[in-house]
Formats: C-alpha cells, sequence, structure tokens
C-alpha cells in the first residue's frame, strides 16, 4: 500500500509508523470509549458521568492494550506478557486519572451541569473537556509512557529477531 504514495510522504509515514498506529488504536477505542460512555451516561448511569466515563475508559483501555501490543508496538518490547501487562495498565491508570480530571473540573469546580446550565451547555461541556481536553492529555502521556516503560526498543530487538 505504501508504494502507491509519492517518496517524500512515504518516508514520513515510514518514519513516523508506530505514532500512526497508535493514533489508529487511538481512533477506533476513542469510538469504543465515547460511544460506550454517551451510552451509560444516557441509560444506568444517568446521575454518575464521570463513573460513566471511567467504566467506558476502562473498556478501551483493554481493547487498546492488545491492539498495541499485537499491531501499534509488535517490535518493540519484549517482557514477560504479566510484566508488561501490569506496566501498560499502571500507565493507563494513570492516563485515566488524566483523562478524568477535566471532567471532574467541569461537572464539579466549574458546575458546568444541570440545573445550573442547559442540558446542551452540559453536553458540550462534557464532550469538550472529557472527550477532546482529558484524551488529549491522557494520549501524549499514554504514548510517551508506552514507548519508555512497556515497550522499550532496547527489549524489542528481541522479539524482532523472534519474529518469522
Amino acid at each position: 500500500m505504501l508504494g502507491y504514495l509519492p517518496e517524500p510522504l512515504r518516508s514520513v509515514l515510514v518514519k513516523h509508523r508506530e505514532l500512526l498506529k497508535f493514533a489508529v488504536v487511538g481512533a477506533t477505542t476513542f469510538v469504543i470509549d465515547n460511544g460506550l460512555w454517551f451510552f451509560l451516561k444516557l441509560t444506568v448511569l444517568e446521575t454518575k458521568p464521570v463513573t460513566a466515563k471511567g467504566i467506558a475508559i476502562l473498556i478501551a483501555t483493554i481493547v487498546s492494550y492488545v491492539l498495541n501490543r499485537e499491531w501499534s508496538f509488535r517490535t518493540r518490547g519484549g517482557r514477560e506478557r504479566h510484566h508488561e501487562a501490569a506496566l501498560f495498565f499502571l500507565i493507563s491508570g494513570v492516563a485515566v486519572a488524566i483523562n478524568l480530571v477535566p471532567p471532574y473540573i467541569s461537572r464539579y469546580v466549574l458546575n458546568l451541569e444541570t440545573p445550573h446550565v442547559s442540558v446542551l451547555v452540559q453536553e458540550l461541556a462534557d464532550v469538550l473537556s472529557g472527550s477532546i481536553i482529558g484524551m488529549l492529555l491522557a494520549m501524549f502521556f499514554r504514548f510517551w509512557g508506552l514507548r519508555r516503560w512497556v515497550f522499550p526498543d532496547e527489549l524489542g530487538a528481541r522479539r524482532r529477531s523472534d519474529a518469522p
């Protein structure tokens, strides 16, 4: 597929392939996270939107681990699977906390929730704080942490040499 692209673009894509794969995984888990979040907060967790966001993030994080391990960073890492998973979920746990700070501030510090504001303002504030600001902050932290501690390149040489 890359063979069809002009050389300058192809070189950039090859150079940043991990970041691009990470972004595709992120887009996939973004849809899972937000679809589940809105489903939960508009149904069974209507009075607990931050809890709904936490549950949605947790499920998206599990999907993210599988996709990142098997695709985005498949040539990196090399730790024992349980050690790698523990580090992934530790980094992701910190990222979940980072992701939840903006919607928490939006709802409970700035009072951007009904009856203080309209439902439209509340939902726009939730999307901006939880789905954009929180997600972007968590994404930058997660990419840095995964490359640094979970899937370090030094250990990747072992996985690349074992690959068929």
